[in-house]
């Protein structure tokens, strides 16, 4: 079977009588209430080298969990915290179809521009089509990451570390892979997707490598290894989002390092250190990524080593970054897209939504440049 490609807190599983949050989505340092935060770098004019305008706005509801917004084709789909589901079509921003899966949600959307799935805080993977339910499974561990729909399947990394995969159709579960299990992992996406017939998930500090058919390993390649004593200080793990170039993955690891992957051979290419919360993404020939203080970084593809560096946008409480022609997107927690020069990081335009910070690392469909916001509204910007 060959898969379908997409551009797509810690919690205590087994502690009986506590549950610890480790970090927030934005990596602040959980020992820090008392300590006064550094305030967000103020933003310079600027002159939009790269016009866009707005050109729709919809909105559905607020975004308190990790959304991952699903583009296929010219369907973008998203959810909010209520149980809404709802495909817009990029080019207007008009409903396709809403429904709402009758229970708060911890984890979506994936998609495959037929299927798409979601997870609820009950612990219930929810399929469904044309805005109809298909069928609902229970989980046996919560899911902070969105299904990943190919193939025909629905796969779902849960936070024990299983992988459970569900036939598309029908929701009968069609293998479950369990790895060891750490008392903490992060309440937050991790990292899903195909390289060719391979289905590649973040395990822990590892990308690791699945025969989509029965869930057995193909390979293993560790981008973070566990460090510390105690539970907090040895927790690792991969968050999305993920670059893919061919079969080429890079990946970070939570507050450790960000790293290369050959997925065909399941070979660790590079890693170097970071202390970043979010995911990246990248070109041919460069990775992207925020830092948890706000940096904006930009290693080499081929080795990892610096090839720019941007303080402008320090203590804004960044998202992942999306490249967009010659530009990465990013979204901030003042509800501002700003738009950076992948050559150097300079600034090319800043775009406004409603000012509640971006929810999900924007995305693209078609020229159509996307972004969510806490409060639920979903700003559709194109290029004058």
């Amino acid at each position: 079977m060959i898969l379908k490609s997409f551009r797509p807190l810690a919690h205590t599983l087994k502690a009986p009588a506590a549950i610890f949050l480790v970090a927030s989505l934005a990596g602040c340092s959980m020992f820090s209430s008392s300590v006064k935060k550094p305030q967000p770098a103020e933003l310079q004019p600027v002159v939009a080298l790269v016009p866009a305008k707005q050109v729709w706005m919809a909105r559905i509801g607020e975004v308190a969990f990790p959304l991952q917004v699903n583009v296929s084709a010219d369907t973008v789909v998203a959810a909010s915290t209520d149980g809404t589901v709802v495909a817009l079509d990029a080019r207007s921003g008009r409903d396709s179809w809403r429904t709402n899966v009758g229970a708060p949600i911890a984890a979506g959307v994936g998609s495959d521009g037929k299927v798409a799935a979601v997870v609820t805080r009950t612990n219930e993977v929810v399929a469904l089509s044309g805005g109809k339910e298909i069928w609902r499974q229970k989980l046996a561990a919560q899911a902070f990451t969105a299904p990943f729909v190919a193939g025909g399947r629905v796969f779902v990394l849960a936070a024990d570390r299983s992988v459970n995969a569900f036939d598309g159709q029908t929701g009968r579960k069609l293998w479950s892979q369990q790895r060891p299990s750490e008392p903490l992992v992060l309440r937050q996406s991790g990292v899903m997707l195909a390289v060719g017939d391979t289905l590649v998930v973040g395990l822990a500090g590892r990308l690791t490598g699945l025969n989509p058919l029965n869930g057995s390993i193909r390979w293993e390649a560790p981008i973070a290894s566990p460090r510390g004593i105690n539970d907090v200080e040895r927790l690792v793990d991969l968050v999305g989002t993920v670059s893919r170039t061919g079969n080429t993955v890079c990946a970070r690891a939570f507050q450790a390092s960000v790293g290369c992957v050959d997925a065909q051979r399941g070979a660790l290419l590079w890693t170097k250190p970071a202390n970043g919360a979010q995911g990246i993404d990248g070109d041919d020939s460069l990775v992207f990524g925020t830092e948890a203080d706000g940096k904006v970084l930009a290693w080499r593809r081929s080795d990892g080593e610096s090839a720019w560096s941007s303080d402008s946008l320090r203590y804004r409480s960044l998202s992942a970054p999306l490249v967009v022609g010659r530009s990465i997107a990013i979204g901030d927690s003042a509800g501002f897209v700003h738009l950076l020069s992948r050559a150097d990081g300079s600034s090319l335009n800043r775009l406004v939504t409603d000012g509640s910070p971006v929810a999900a690392s924007p995305v693209l469909a078609g020229n159509i440049l996307i972004a969510v916001t806490r409060s639920g509204a979903v700003f559709g910007f194109a290029p004058e």
